[in-house]
């Protein structure tokens, strides 16, 4: 692991020990390999993975404190950001992986295999089938995304997922101002509230990030998720 790479993590709060950098390289490995047969990311350069795939996923430790956190959800993980990242930063994490690809599926189960990670799995599937199932509806502290799709849409996709005091943060870049406002109606509809929006640069970059700190204060409506495409094709409004 390079040192560019554990400063990064030191501005975030973050110190790892030998095993858990030794699993960062590991997957950095196992991603680029991969990649040469599936396309996993565009970004291959062991730095910039570092910077932006890494460094990014754990930024969330700017919005909220994960060693507060029993169980995570990320939903449309892909290569398994931000959930990998932070299953190996914080080991007592219990963390499920859900993409609807089940090539990417099968690399996610090499990674969680290579690198030996306990209380972590995958789910093939979509979003919203799994938000029916009561081993899924409503039972995780914490649901993460870095899915790119509108708020409102991502809410109803997410916040089935956790419990009532449980906490959807998707990651955001850029400006966002005008979609937190057109996500207000959908988060409350769907039992939450936007209770902040926490803006920074990526440390040692221009790069801008935001996260959307969405919390639940009352159970999900039943009728939520809609069926498949509904949520995009048309956003509660």
């Amino acid at each position: 692991m390079s040192q560019i790479f554990e400063n990064k993590l030191k501005e975030l709060g973050i110190v790892l020990n030998d095993e858990q950098k030794r699993q960062f390289d590991s997957f950095y490995e196992l991603l680029v390999e991969w990649n040469k047969v599936m396309n996993l990311t565009g970004i291959t350069e062991y730095e910039e993975v570092n910077e932006k795939h890494f460094v990014d996923s754990l930024s969330i430790t700017k919005a909220i404190d994960m060693n507060c956190v029993d169980n995570l959800i990320d939903i449309g993980t892909g290569a398994g950001f931000p959930g990998i990242p932070l299953k190996i930063a914080f080991p007592h994490l219990k963390v499920v992986l859900l993409d609807s690809l089940n090539k990417r599926i099968k690399f996610l189960n090499t990674v969680i295999e290579e690198l030996e990670l306990i209380d972590i799995e995958t789910i093939h599937g979509r979003a919203e089938d799994f938000a029916k199932q009561g081993e899924y509806r409503e039972q995780f502290d914490l649901c993460v995304s870095r899915a790119v799709a509108n708020l409102s849409t991502l809410s109803e996709y997410c916040m089935p997922y956790i419990h009532t005091d449980g906490m959807f943060i998707p990651y955001k870049s850029g400006e966002i101002e005008e979609e937190v406002t057109g996500a207000k109606k959908a988060v409350h509809v769907l039992g939450g509230k936007i209770e902040d929006v926490v803006k920074f640069q990526l440390p040692g970059t221009e790069i801008g990030r935001s996260f959307v700190k969405i919390k639940k204060y009352q159970n999900t409506p039943k009728k939520y998720p809609r069926k498949a495409g509904l949520p995009a094709k048309e956003p509660i409004a």
